[in-house]
């Protein structure tokens, strides 16, 4: 699948700023689910391009000198390949890395009451469809909702609630692996959405799930807690990370700025089989260039 990517966010300060640094994983990872075709990151200042070290590809953005507004936005084309959500044990990251706890995916006795029941079935059906299970199990106790959590709510206090977004299903979906002493990871990216009926509304293109480590042979799975499946090539990587601190798309501080008010644009769109790309251009671009509303 070849598919086009626009994003756009755009932060708007209260009053002046004058000082600010943001860190962009904003670009596509290299591995056997992608390839991409070619990808522009857009914002002021200077940009300097590095490698992390969970192999993400990362901007750091510096603005000096006042401002009131700071604008990103990346566009590129990924074609994309349906591995049933699985990807390769070799990958430069050892996967007892991924065991290790974090703030976001902090295990409870809720959590841990939870996810050990599953244990068993590890051992009855096999890593794989236990893990299937409880990919199940989470999107049955955790309701989906929009503005319900932020950025700062952990596994422990989505699951109190029951409900979040896909932050709060891959947090969770981690801790209930390392409950089970599966090693797993949080991935940030996009999810290609055929365009909804009359009667559906529109799903957001940006998207986190996890992934958990099953062994050498069969290496990474991916599970969706949100949608119910593995990854498939509607799916394109981001970042990974222990969690989301560490694969968030766009972090930064400023000095200054007062009150931030941000807006955030996504658009995946699919390509048809036989179209060519016209873009030439890869990398970072300084000059900022808007999206039009689609």
């Amino acid at each position: 699948m070849r598919l086009n990517i626009e994003h756009e966010t755009h932060y708007r300060f209260g009053e002046p700023a004058h000082h600010s640094i943001q860190y962009l994983r904003l670009t596509p990872r290299a591995d056997s689910s992608q390839t991409v075709l070619s990808w522009a990151v857009n914002t002021p200042g200077k940009v300097k391009r590095w490698v992390d070290g969970f192999g993400n590809i990362a901007h750091v953005s510096v603005q000096n000198g006042v401002h009131d507004e700071l604008p990103v936005t990346v566009r590129g084309e990924v074609e994309t390949f349906d591995t049933c959500g699985m990807l390769p044990a070799d990958d430069g990251l050892p996967p007892l890395m991924f065991s290790r706890p974090t703030p976001f995916t902090d295990v409870t006795p809720a959590i841990a009451a939870f996810a050990e029941p599953f244990r068993e079935r590890i051992v009855d059906e096999g890593s794989i469809a236990a893990l299937h299970a409880l990919m199940l199990g989470l999107h049955t106790i955790i309701s989906y909702k929009k503005g319900f959590t932020d950025v700062t709510t952990t596994a422990a206090e989505a699951l109190e609630a029951g409900a979040g977004v896909c932050p709060d299903y891959a947090h969770l979906f981690i801790a209930c692996a390392r409950v089970l002493d599966v090693p797993a990871r949080y991935v940030s990216g996009y999810m290609y959405c055929p365009p909804p009926t009359a009667d559906e509304a529109p799903s957001l293109a940006s998207h986190a799930w996890a992934e958990a480590y099953i062994d050498e042979k069969v290496g990474w799975v991916s599970f969706d807690s949100v949608n119910i499946r593995s990854a498939t090539d509607a799916y394109v990587r981001l970042a990974v990370a222990f969690d989301y601190a560490g694969a968030a798309p766009i972090r930064g501080v400023r000095k200054g700025g007062g009150v931030e008010d941000m807006s955030v644009r996504v658009a995946v769109v699919e390509e048809p089989d036989d179209f060519q790309s016209q873009s030439q251009s890869s990398g970072v671009q300084n000059q900022y260039q808007r999206f039009s509303p689609g």
